[in-house]
């Protein structure tokens, strides 16, 4: 099994919305064929796993065990069901790391494997298995994307200039990786005095990845069509109280003035299948997924070397718990989970 996360590990960044998920075929301790879901849309990790298997171990199959991180599906989508290709090859044992919370999976590959006769054994090693799928498994629980707040600060705690002027506080290193972090992630959010004040790109031009698709707060509709944000050059949503209306690739949201809007945005994100989404500001946009308790992690990037004696303060936290610390020179990021 810790085969399978190593292999499924490898489909990061390529196959969301669709989890990653690793396949390892064993006859008598002996691996004779392995694979991994590469590619949304192409063929899932048992297939490839099976499909490794060389011409001279193929009688080997039907007395063979296949582990497999997550459970195999049962329904067509994309591809056709990997239940039924094991049925098929007579596979007499499968271990499954955890069940998959999709509803259109959720047991079904397991009770088909069930009543072909073939023995299943699960879960094993289930934390590890959810957890490197947290975020398809947060979206299909909870209904709403995979939430992760960031920021940089300065040692006394201050993120930005009174003025909104770009005070530059993250050293390249910090954001190379701030880049990485943007690959990962389905989307990137921010607010509309960040999109006016900073004009960034919210791209990952620093990092060879994906860029997220881009999401802007802009109420009232009055930021410049200048911006970067703007360019066309990535998907963009705009979330507004004015209209709903879609352009290439720029999506007009509207969202309702008498309710919450940052639970607005994330039940627009899971309608429209976005799984992640990383918050990058301003205080304020930050500030109201705290409140709301609407996040999963946080990621807050400290230059100790910096301090501005006026400026615009970090969000207030709450309770956190404090899950790692890095150090790139003088920024020191640490990582959080909501508290108790």
């Amino acid at each position: 099994m810790q085969r399978c996360l190593e292999l499924a590990r490898q489909g990061a960044g390529s196959v969301a919305p669709n989890p990653m998920v690793g396949a390892v075929l064993v006859h008598e301790n002996r691996i004779i064929g392995e694979g991994y879901h590469r590619q949304y849309g192409q063929a899932h990790a048992e297939v490839n796993c099976i499909n490794a298997v060389i011409p001279a171990d193929q009688l080997l199959i039907a007395d063979s065990t296949l582990y497999v991180s997550l459970e195999p599906c049962a329904h067509y989508g994309k591809t056709p069901p990997c239940a039924d290709l094991i049925i098929a090859k007579k596979i007499p044992r499968v271990v499954i790391g955890c069940r998959d919370p999709f509803k259109e999976v959720d047991g079904k590959g397991i009770e088909k494997l069930l009543a072909a006769g073939i023995e299943v054994i699960q879960p094993v090693m289930k934390t590890a298995c959810k957890t490197l799928n947290k975020r398809f498994f947060t979206f299909h629980i909870k209904q709403r994307p995979y939430i992760i707040l960031k920021w940089a600060q300065t040692a006394n705690g201050i993120i930005g200039n009174e003025d909104h002027s770009r005070l530059f506080i993250s050293n390249e290193y910090s954001n190379r990786l701030a880049h990485k972090w943007r690959s990962e992630e389905a989307a990137i959010l921010v607010g509309t005095h960040t999109a006016l004040y900073d004009n960034p790109s919210l791209t990952t031009r620093l990092w060879t990845g994906k860029n997220p698709v881009r999401l802007v707060i802009d109420k009232d509709l009055r930021l410049p069509a200048s911006l970067q944000v703007f360019d066309g050059m990535v998907s963009t949503i705009v979330f507004n109280y004015i209209k709903q209306e879609e352009t290439g690739n720029l999506l007009y949201y509207q969202c309702s003035k008498n309710s919450s809007l940052v639970r607005q945005i994330c039940d627009a994100l899971y309608k429209l299948n976005i799984q992640s989404v990383l918050v990058e500001g301003g205080t304020a946009l930050l500030q109201s997924f705290i409140n709301e308790n609407l996040f999963d992690e946080l990621r807050i990037i400290t230059n100790t070397n910096m301090q501005s004696e006026k400026g615009i303060p970090a969000p207030v936290t709450g309770r956190l718990l404090l899950e790692d610390t890095i150090q790139l020179q003088s920024d020191s990021i640490q990582f959080f989970k909501p508290g108790p």
